[in-house]
């Protein structure tokens, strides 16, 4: 019998344990000449403000050893516009669609949250707390418990979609982030985020990116997210969505043995558009040659030994 490679996430059902990273593939479109998209579990969008952002100013991505440093900015069109040019294409997906929010007041995430509600297409959201919160001098929402608390709890008076909190990777203790999203009534946490780094010209004796700083991506960051993911899964109840380097199919099945229910695949997009197919076929493989039958006996066994 085939293994079964489907997974849950809240009342998300998806077909296969695979989503898009949000900010490495657009909004699904610029990839569909590539790829089928329907061989992914679900589609995560690209961070969506309320109104439209054109993002940081000079160089915004910069290639390193293991990855890539980018500062975007966040630059998109603005809720209007994805509401009446991009949702009609994802209508036509039959695959659930999870839309990446993010604001510089609550209130943005408030009223992002008011005007997606009503649309079916969107399968639920994800909340960027990675984002500078100008009440606060712009700390990232993301480093303070009791702000991630308070949104959470907001938006959860707002929708019944379920929650997905995006966790920064930049703190001291990312479990106790999560615990305040679960306890707020978050559905599952995404981690990692981007870790913050940067690079110099040294002929030019300048920092490369234009905003100095940026968040690294790519097979540099995945011991990290590796580590979060198996801190947090002891320390919450919620699913877990785990990114952060993942290239191939081993490195997914480690994800899954960590405490991940679904995988987000992000910077590998940009070199090998077909990794999603590859780590598929990979995961059955894998699942066949072990006997598992569903992917749900994989999760969270690397915490076996510790608990025997």
């Amino acid at each position: 019998m085939e293994p079964k490679i489907q997974s849950r996430i809240g009342s998300l059902e998806l077909n296969n344990p695979l989503l898009t990273a949000s900010g490495t593939y657009g909004n699904g479109r610029e990839y569909s000449n590539y790829i089928d998209l329907h061989c992914w579990g679900g589609l995560v969008t690209k961070g969506l403000t309320l109104e439209s952002r054109s993002g940081n100013s000079g160089i915004r991505i910069v290639e390193t050893a293991a990855g890539i440093l980018n500062s975007i900015g966040l630059q998109n069109p603005g809720i209007e516009y994805f509401i009446k040019e991009e949702l009609p294409f994802l209508e036509k997906l039959k695959i659930p669609v999870i839309v990446n929010i993010a604001g510089r007041r609550i209130r943005d995430y408030e009223e992002l949250a008011r005007r997606l509600d009503p649309f079916s297409t969107v399968s639920a959201l994800e909340v960027n707390v990675s984002c500078p919160n100008v009440r606060e001098g712009g700390l990232a929402f993301g480093t303070n418990p009791g702000l991630v608390y308070e949104i959470t709890a907001r938006l959860r008076e707002i929708t019944t979609k379920p929650l997905i909190i995006k966790l920064t990777p930049n703190v001291a203790d990312v479990g106790e982030i999560a615990i305040q999203a679960e306890k707020a009534g978050a559905d599952a946490v995404s981690l990692i985020n981007t870790l913050m780094g940067m690079e110099i010209d040294v002929e030019r004796q300048k920092p490369m990116l234009g905003n100095i700083v940026g968040g690294l991506s790519g097979p540099a960051v995945k011991p990290v997210a590796l580590r979060m993911i198996y801190q947090v899964y002891r320390q919450i109840k919620i699913p877990i969505i785990g990114m952060g380097g993942i290239t191939k199919g081993e490195d997914a099945v480690a994800f899954l043995l960590a405490g991940a229910r679904a995988i987000a695949l992000g910077t590998v997009n940009f070199v090998n558009p077909k990794a999603p197919l590859e780590i598929k076929n990979y995961l059955l493989d894998y699942m066949r040659r072990h006997n598992f039958s569903s992917l749900e006996e994989m999760v969270g066994l690397a915490h076996r030994e510790r608990e025997d």
